[in-house]
């Protein structure tokens, strides 16, 4: 036993105090800072984009298709494009997500997610929420699965997932919804009793991603439904969605 409690003294604390306030790796690809708006003859970097990011006529970067691979950066954007470590990228619409220059991360903060007082009143102490994989690569379910482990403990906040969309106040899409699993997304949203929220986690949710284009996907959810909460990522850090969520809810 003794042994045991040297090992776990050794090991430190893992758990994280304050998930507001919380710092993130700096080697962590975040919220994307535009320095200009007008590229030259070298400008590359929308060519390069594999999900059609970014726009040039003014330079923009669309974090809702942004899946952070970098590959804007340095002499691809002559310099116009680079990423900060800014983990809170949550926006209460798909146009609050278009970067450019003149936005920073404070700023963005501020102003990203406006709770609305029905959120509020009704899940700002107990959100429960059902996730719906609809032909995601199983990254963004990781990074939700990990939104309740010892580290993030989401918990603690009265924010939990649920097995049955009978005891769900809202849910949370991961993937570019497939038309395969279109019918589920539909039936499983038509399943949760009413106010309910929608939650759009991920490149692909949010946009269709890197998939945008493939005839395999039906969208048709998502032109239907408006969405409460946009959290892009490529996978979205814990943090990220964490947070999201909280300022959606008025915490």
């Amino acid at each position: 036993m003794l042994e045991i409690i040297k090992i776990r003294a050794r090991h430190g604390s893992q758990y994280v105090p304050d998930l507001k306030k919380a710092s993130i790796n700096p080697m962590f690809r975040g919220f994307p800072e535009i320095s200009g708006s007008k590229p030259g003859a070298g400008f590359v970097a929308d060519k390069l984009c594999p999900s059609e990011a970014i726009s040039r006529e003014p330079l923009a970067v669309d974090m809702g298709k942004c899946v952070f691979c970098g590959k804007c950066e340095g002499k691809a954007s002559e310099g116009l494009i680079r990423f900060g470590n800014r983990h809170k990228l949550a926006a209460d619409s798909a146009e609050k997500m278009l970067i450019g220059a003149g936005i920073t991360a404070d700023n963005y903060e501020k102003y990203a997610v406006k709770s609305r007082k029905g959120i509020k009143d009704l899940f700002g102490r107990s959100l429960k929420l059902r996730q719906v994989s609809a032909g995601g690569c199983n990254g963004c379910e990781l990074e939700l699965n990990a939104c309740g482990n010892v580290n993030f403990d989401m918990g603690r906040y009265g924010i939990e997932f649920t097995a049955s969309p009978r005891h769900s106040d809202g849910i949370v899409i991961t993937g570019p919804i497939t038309k395969n699993m279109s019918f589920a997304l539909e039936e499983t949203y038509e399943a949760m009793p009413g106010p309910k929220i929608i939650i759009l986690c991920g490149a692909c949710a949010i946009s269709g991603g890197i998939f945008a284009d493939s005839e395999e996907i039906d969208r048709s959810f998502v032109k239907k439904n408006k969405a409460d909460l946009y959290i892009p990522g490529c996978p979205p850090h814990p943090l990220n969605v964490i947070n999201g969520i909280l300022s959606l809810l008025g915490r």
